[in-house]
């Protein structure tokens, strides 16, 4: 029997061989779930697949976000120091209470529950500059790595190298440059100066947990601000060079205005990050010196978890206080984002 073959044909070449051969497992694979996948459709009707497939996303949401949250709302309206809530007496509103009732909120010292309205006013004082520092470096950043510069994608990848690591490593790593026989003060040494006690000043503390908190996460947002400009059309700058405009007015005029709805997005996402602070501060300073560095996650972690006597019932009120913060500044975060998409 004589077959007709088209000469005009492409050969098959060798790599597509292999990788087919190579794919052939994980067909194999794939096909194990084909019937049940079909016995289900066939009982459930093709409308209630989409619903088969996103059941496990949906069982490790409840698992592990729902149902620790209705467990965090049972023990901050319950007391003592059992673990387990049915062993665990209803007090309602009292830890909440016990945490908001102030003298002068202005004033921790005037506060029943002083270490909650210090951690607050820390967290206040890093979210502020820390997401001020943030959005001015990034954007700084992203107009620079936006230009043509030799090695731009080289200094794109650099500055989005810290974002990858952990912010354990990343503490680790700052932690034994700032230490006090550390690589910093080593520096200041050789040239003649005195050491420096980072971690016993309480400014100095504050200020390098913001410094390692920016550098760590620049990146991440300096992408997102660079994904902003290169959305920008060509021929308004062009227009603009054409009228004589000068840098600074285009940037005003022009840039910013374009930029703004990812300048919101990064600023809302900035804001969520700064606001739940822990592993990082944790590593490099404790919270310490004293309290001047102890923020509210820490202060959850501590009350619930690492204080000799465990009071579980005011972390959880704690944390859903915070919880609630966190939640409105999300409503933001979503508003701002389909006022972008509807932009």
């Amino acid at each position: 029997m004589a077959f007709d073959t088209d000469p005009r044909a492409e050969p098959v070449r060798l790599s597509d061989r292999v990788y087919a051969i190579l794919a052939l497992p994980a067909m194999a694979f794939f096909r194990l779930f084909e019937w049940p996948l079909r016995f289900l459709q066939r009982i459930l009707g093709i409308g209630a697949m989409p619903y088969v497939f996103l059941f496990p996303n949906l069982a490790f949401f409840g698992i592990f976000v729902i149902t620790p949250l209705i467990l965090s709302i049972g023990f901050s309206v319950t007391g003592g120091t059992n673990l387990f809530l049915q062993d665990r007496p209803y007090v309602g509103a009292e830890q909440y209470g016990y945490l908001l009732e102030c003298g002068n909120h202005l004033d921790p010292t005037t506060c029943r529950e002083d270490r909650f309205w210090r951690a607050i006013y820390n967290t206040g004082t890093f979210v502020f500059f820390q997401v001020g520092f943030m959005v001015l470096f990034s954007l700084i950043t992203a107009l620079i790595l936006n230009r043509e510069i030799r090695g731009r994608g080289f200094f794109r990848a650099v500055f989005f190298f810290p974002v990858l690591l952990s912010p354990v490593v990343v503490a680790l790593i700052w932690k034994w440059i700032l230490l006090r026989d550390g690589v910093l003060n080593a520096a200041l040494v050789s040239m003649g100066l005195e050491r420096i006690l980072f971690f016993v000043d309480p400014t100095w503390s504050m200020f390098w947990a913001i410094f390692v908190s920016v550098w760590a996460h620049m990146g991440f947002y300096t992408l997102i601000l660079l994904a902003g400009l290169q959305a920008i059309p060509p021929d308004l700058y062009e227009a603009a060079e054409m009228d004589g405009t000068s840098k600074e007015r285009v940037f005003w005029r022009i840039t910013l205005p374009l930029l703004w709805p990812n300048m919101l997005v990064v600023i809302v996402l900035a804001l969520i990050k700064a606001v739940q602070i822990f592993d990082e501060v944790f590593v490099l300073t404790g919270g310490g010196p004293g309290t001047a560095t102890q923020f509210i996650v820490q202060y959850i972690y501590t009350t619930g978890f690492a204080n000799q006597v465990q009071n579980f019932g005011l972390a959880s009120a704690a944390s859903v206080v915070l919880g609630v913060v966190l939640f409105a500044l999300t409503i933001v975060q979503l508003a701002v984002t389909r006022r972008k998409d509807e932009g």
